[in-house]
């Protein structure tokens, strides 16, 4: 048997290409978009992608198995379980005949082979309804037994699947408790499972999709029983439901959307070509530059000092898909501020994962340098001490970014709470014609909230350090 995880660091997703040798077979498991780099792996060890499945309708990204299934006519092994709501609507929705996919619906007890890898299908519902996992029993090898489970959002290293997304993401109301008490009884079925077994979640430390987890790619049933504080609850309800309830993180504003088209129908990747040429930047006039979401990925001292006006601060890494997701929509048209033609190509690469296909273009990290006066502006910043000060004799305008949790934990009196991931929300609330001194902890994520409010008109001033140095400077 081949095993490989394909890890995207930039949305801390996993797939896993799993491969039967002797048959030269090979499954995906919950791919993203651009699919070709699992099609490379499996052409490097001489395999075949035959089938794609999934775990579950993804939120954080767009899944590829609508994408392999067009153009590489792949079995798509899709979760039956769940309620009306959550069914996949875009089966029948080929582009390149009038056939629908070709696809085997499943619920719990099932199981299907790739060559002679079997997979068994469990319903583990709590992160989604429909939420299913998958035994690997490696049957062409003599095994009888499984050797680890596939477990997408349900188990992760350390954590669980959070089952407030339907709700806080989606907007679908009364969710979150119900979810949780699924949660637990899937998490209840999950310690019959044998210690040996190992766990292959979808997802490491810096997803959306948990609040704690782990940045080892994988684990066993016997380390997570052990040592998975979510886990180790199952036998106290109350607190079990606690738990996982409280303390999410704030999703990026994107979700909803992924959770639609995943379900409704992906579209289809475009084969139109990128440009190779930068954008001629020395006659860019300040009407055309508003055609276009600006995504600059320089580093920050560099973008205060001197940004195209309106342009967003996204550095690449692995905030530039959260904060790109949230910040702009799938119907604008976006430049990229990049260093070479190389990130170029990778930032359209992440953009796709999450349906923002429409890029027309780049602009050179040197070449901003070469922009005229009139398109060009800088963000205005404040010392933690001067900020004090003003604070403390003038009524001015806080506004706090960072999570709802960590501004329960202390704040400025009077400080507006909107994490920065979900500010294009709140934008009607914030004052038009005042200072909006901004600050989070450090003083990172209120950078890309001042970008945000320069681009809509407003005016920010980002408070150099954040609350830390706040709090230092009050001592």
């Amino acid at each position: 048997m081949f095993f490989r995880q394909i890890y995207d660091t930039s949305l801390a997703q996993a797939a896993y290409l799993v491969g039967c040798q002797k048959s030269g077979e090979a499954i995906v498991i919950d791919p993203e978009r651009d699919v070709d780099r699992y099609r490379e792996v499996a052409a490097a060890e001489g395999l075949q992608i035959v089938a794609v499945a999934e775990t579950h309708i993804h939120a954080d990204f767009l899944s590829g198995a609508r994408e392999f299934a067009e153009h590489d006519d792949v079995m798509l092994y899709l979760s039956d379980e769940g309620d009306q709501d959550w069914k996949y609507g875009w089966l029948h929705s080929r582009q390149s005949h009038t056939a629908p996919y070709r696809h085997t619906l499943l619920r719990d007890g099932d199981c299907f082979h790739i060559g002679n890898i079997r997979f068994d299908v469990r319903h583990t519902p709590g992160h989604t309804p429909e939420h299913i996992s998958f035994l690997v029993t490696d049957e062409g090898g003599g095994a009888s037994e499984p050797m680890g489970i596939l477990s997408g959002d349900f188990v992760f290293v350390g954590d669980l699947g959070r089952p407030d997304l339907l709700e806080v993401a989606a907007g679908i109301a009364a969710q979150k408790e119900p979810s949780a008490r699924s949660l637990l009884e899937s998490s209840v079925n999950f310690l019959d499972l044998p210690d040996y077994l190992q766990v292959w979640p979808a997802h490491g430390a810096g997803s959306a999709c948990g609040k704690a987890l782990g940045a080892v790619p994988q684990s066993t049933v016997g380390y997570e029983r052990r040592f998975n504080p979510g886990l180790k609850l199952t036998s106290e309800q109350d607190r079990f439901l606690a738990y996982v309830l409280e303390g999410q993180p704030e999703p990026p504003l994107y979700f909803a959307r992924m959770k639609v088209q995943n379900r409704d129908g992906v579209p289809l990747l475009s084969e139109k070509p990128l440009p190779e040429e930068p954008l001629s930047v020395s006659k860019l006039t300040a009407e055309e530059i508003q055609n276009f979401s600006v995504l600059d990925t320089r580093a920050w001292n560099a973008f205060k000092a001197s940004h195209i006006t309106g342009a967003l601060f996204v550095p690449l890494g692995a905030s530039f898909l959260s904060l790109a997701g949230s910040y702009v929509s799938p119907e604008e048209e976006i430049v990229l501020v990049v260093e070479a033609i190389t990130e170029f190509h990778a930032a359209v690469s992440a953009l796709r994962r999450i349906g923002l296909d429409r890029v027309s273009g780049y602009i050179l990290f040197d070449d901003i340098a070469n922009c005229s006066a009139e398109i060009l502006a800088s963000t205005q910043e404040i010392q933690p001490t001067d900020f004090l000060r003003q604070y403390q004799k003038d009524s001015i305008f806080v506004l706090d970014v960072r999570s709802h949790v960590e501004h329960e934990q202390g704040a400025l009196a009077g400080a507006v709470n909107y994490p920065h991931l979900l500010l294009p929300k709140f934008l009607q609330n914030l004052p038009s014609e005042q200072d909006i001194y901004i600050h989070c902890r450090s003083g990172v994520r209120s950078a890309y909230s001042c970008a945000l409010l320069e681009k809509e008109g407003l005016h920010p001033i980002n408070v150099i350090g954040g609350y830390e140095a706040l709090k230092g400077s009050e001592g």
